[in-house]
């Protein structure tokens, strides 16, 4: 269900924070959209004196959470709700809330049926006037429906994942809380230190109030240490930060102008092969003989980044990796009755895979025929897909230099040059190993930029993350080079 228990010392923190900036004067009206056991209720009652709270509502979906809560707080004044906050119906104005305070459930889009994405999708446009993207997350849809149970002036705090703050489908969260409420602070946690043991998310606390922002508006953005004491903080007009695509790259740093070269220009890069399989597809020299499989039937695929102990891949007489240990990707695309007639090793091996379940996999369900791999050519540079933060003494993402003609899994990016690059890299071969220096000289920061952080420092790049990284060095390199739709060319 996605729940992820607040830590009770976050939540006091969470409270005090709250009180210092609550204008209520009379009774306080507290909601919690997703209760779990009460942290934020207990936190409540810790910070506020009990004549201060007016009413306190907590809703639960899940029963044994809802049980607990239920036992903790019997006779407390609590009023817990035992139901699907999404699906009940707010109160009316004169019964509204003042305080929001909550750290809603953290599902993934692909673990929504899509009928209920669609009821939810729905009822957020209606309620917030928010057009989410398929690809959000639970807590969006939280966030959004709570706007009809805030009084006029209500203050919300929200404890969420920080990724809305950079991926695409979170524009639609950004644009609420920029033009619908009026934004106040936002705290992100420094992904190091990850503020629950169960969570692989970095987490921020988003603070705004029910009331439509001023023309002026500022917005206090901090980062790292606590809510109370942050290491890094700033304050930003809401005007400026309209016209930014990643939030997170405050409060730390200014935003690359757009007329910086980036790497897009100087190739097209693709993420590796999502064999379906890999334990399946991907063989050693030693299993493709002793199954008597047809070599021409394999290509060679880099092992992945712990299995490389260097940056540069080199190659033998026939072009394959000069490696210890050598890889082959089944890359078949003969029809299977060809198959069958012509390689029948081959067959009684696919005939396997059918009997494993993974012709089933989702990835080969979707290719006919099932087997064949999709297009990736060896590319002369290729990135690792992960890094973290916490690794000494190496890179936090590995740029390789790949002599050979092996292709590369998931786990990479590949680099591909564009057409006039590669036009100049066959002129003048000794230019490869300075790219792949320019490369290696792209500061850490300059990546998490245009990447994504996790919890623990876990660091991820998606393509088009990668291709906005700025590219100077290169634009050195190859003066007049400069591509602007290099990432379409290749494929």
């Amino acid at each position: 269900m996605g729940q992820f228990a607040t830590p009770p010392a976050l939540a006091l923190d969470i409270l005090k924070y709250a009180k210092a900036r609550c204008s209520v004067q009379g009774g306080l009206r507290f909601l919690d959209p997703a209760i779990g056991t009460g942290a934020f209720y207990s936190a409540l009652r810790a910070v506020f004196p009990s004549s201060r709270i007016s009413v306190a509502v907590g809703y639960e979906i899940d029963r044994h959470c809802a049980a607990s809560a239920s036992a903790l707080w019997n006779g407390s004044g609590l009023e817990l709700r035992q139901e699907d906050f999404t699906k009940a119906n707010a109160s009316t104005d004169r019964d509204a809330f003042d305080l929001l305070i909550c750290n809603p459930p953290y599902v993934r889009h692909h673990h929504i049926p899509h009928g209920e994405k669609q009821r939810l999708k729905s009822r957020v446009r209606k309620v917030a006037g928010m057009d989410l993207s398929g690809l959000a997350g639970l807590y969006c849809y939280f966030l959004g429906l709570s706007h009809a149970w805030m009084a006029p002036d209500a203050l919300a705090g929200w404890l969420i994942p920080s990724e809305f703050m950079d991926v695409n489908y979170g524009e639609s969260v950004k644009r609420y809380l920029l033009d619908k409420v009026t934004l106040h602070h936002i705290h992100r946690f420094d992904p190091n230190d990850v503020q629950f043991d169960d969570a692989l998310v970095s987490s921020a606390l988003v603070w705004f109030r029910n009331k439509p922002p001023s023309k002026n508006c500022r917005v206090r953005l901090s980062f790292g240490g606590t809510l109370m004491r942050p290491r890094v903080e700033r304050l930003a007009l809401a005007s400026d930060m309209r016209g930014r695509r990643k939030w997170t790259r405050h409060p730390n740093g200014d935003c690359p102008t757009d007329e910086s070269p980036t790497l897009g220009e100087f190739f097209a890069i693709k993420r590796g092969l999502a064999t379906g399989g890999n334990g399946f597809f991907i063989l050693t020299e030693e299993q493709i003989r002793q199954r008597r499989l047809p070599q021409e039937m394999f290509c060679p695929i880099l092992p992945g980044p712990r299995h490389l102990a260097e940056d540069e891949v080199r190659c033998d007489g026939q072009g394959q990796p000069a490696l210890p240990r050598r890889l082959f990707v089944l890359d078949c695309r003969l029809a299977a009755d060809v198959v069958k007639c012509s390689h029948p090793t081959l067959w009684d091996y696919l005939e396997e895979g059918k009997e494993q379940g993974v012709a089933d996999r989702y990835i080969c369900r979707h290719r006919t025929p099932w087997y064949m791999q999709e297009r990736r050519p060896a590319a002369p540079f290729v990135c690792t897909y992960l890094g973290r933060t916490k690794d000494k003494g190496g890179p936090l993402f590995r740029f390789i230099l790949n002599h050979s003609n092996a292709t590369a899994a998931n786990v990479y990016l590949m680099l591909y040059p564009t057409e006039p690059v590669a036009r100049r890299l066959e002129q003048a071969p000794a230019l490869k190993a300075e790219v792949w220096r320019a490369l290696n000289d792209i500061s850490p920061e300059a990546l998490l930029d245009e990447g994504r952080v996790y919890g623990g420092g876990l660091c991820k790049l998606e393509p088009k993350e990668l291709s906005r990284v700025p590219a100077t060095e290169l634009a050195r390199l190859f003066p007049n080079l400069r591509s602007v739709s290099g990432q379409d060319k290749l494929f």
